[in-house]
């Protein structure tokens, strides 16, 4: 009797978890998940990369092994960053699966198609639109302030602190809610916190054009000398520095529209360093125009 029950207990099916290296190591490969993008599928052999450890941990089975690979080669591309979301996510979905839950290749898909959208909608604007471009311009102002070399650094350490930190949480959220975390972009908040985002971004964008962004007419020099001379130094440099100020921000809306008309940034950039070097060099633009 005894035996009989010791045979039933060693046929039981043992639970596949993840292990604390696994995750490790799906968190590092995090980081290359555009490493292979392609226009058919864009970030599909990033994923199915990432997503590489667990398989071989929860399928010890081969043909499973291959099933599951095909299963992350599918149309996938979202912000990079909130990619570590959805694979918290799949990773709590395919451990199920592996100890026999009802999950199937349909669900794990579309949770997979259904969280993409979104995060890109607030991963693109919060990130390329917000922090990174703050961090740059921080980092560009130490720059010019005199601090050479340790302004690059900076933006180095802290990128790359933000972005890592936020995919090891977010792997570790999406793993630990699993499905149930997609309830939350059926209410207000993703939308509130995507449009409060983009505000800070464009307010961000603004502060940098008044910073950076200078051109300075030879006329309006002489112009605020002349001020200066006949109603004090204050009115003269109002003059000069709001007259500096309406021609930056209509360059800047000059650039916006020609990019919105698919004109490339390079050429604007190139169209740019020649108006500067021409304008110089006619005396249309001061020395002041290429100086923050």
């Amino acid at each position: 009797m005894v035996k009989q029950i010791h045979d039933q207990s060693s046929r039981k099916p043992r639970k596949v978890e993840l292990r604390p290296s696994d995750f490790i190591s799906i968190f590092w490969r995090s980081s290359f998940e555009q490493a292979s993008w392609n226009y058919e599928r864009m970030q599909n052999l990033g994923f199915a990369y990432i997503m590489s450890p667990a398989i071989k941990r929860l399928y010890p089975n081969k043909s499973d092994r291959i099933s599951a690979m095909k299963r992350h080669l599918l149309f996938f591309n979202t912000s990079p960053i909130m990619q570590s979301l959805v694979t918290g996510v799949v990773l709590s979905m395919e451990e199920q699966r592996a100890n026999g839950g009802d999950v199937d290749d349909t669900e794990i898909n579309a949770v997979k198609t259904a969280m993409m959208g979104p995060l890109g909608g607030i991963g693109d604007p919060l990130w390329s639109g917000t922090v990174r471009p703050v961090l740059s311009a921080f980092a560009a102002s130490l720059v010019i302030g005199g601090f050479g070399i340790y302004g690059p650094i900076l933006f180095f350490v802290a990128w790359n602190c933000a972005r890592l930190l936020f995919r090891y949480e977010a792997q570790k959220i999406g793993y630990q809610n699993g499905t149930d975390i997609i309830n939350f972009f059926n209410t207000g908040i993703l939308k509130t916190v995507t449009k409060a985002t983009s505000i800070f971004g464009m307010f961000m964008m603004g502060v940098i054009v008044a910073r950076w962004v200078k051109v300075n007419f030879s006329i309006t020099d002489q112009l605020a000398e002349q001020v200066t001379k006949l109603s004090g130094h204050f009115f003269g440099k109002l003059i000069g520095s709001g007259m500096t100020a309406i021609a930056a921000i209509g360059l800047t809306l000059i650039c916006i529209w020609l990019i919105r008309r698919q004109i490339s940034p390079i050429w604007i950039i190139i169209g740019l360093f020649m108006i500067g070097i021409i304008g110089y060099a006619s005396g249309i633009l001061s020395i002041q125009a290429f100086l923050v």
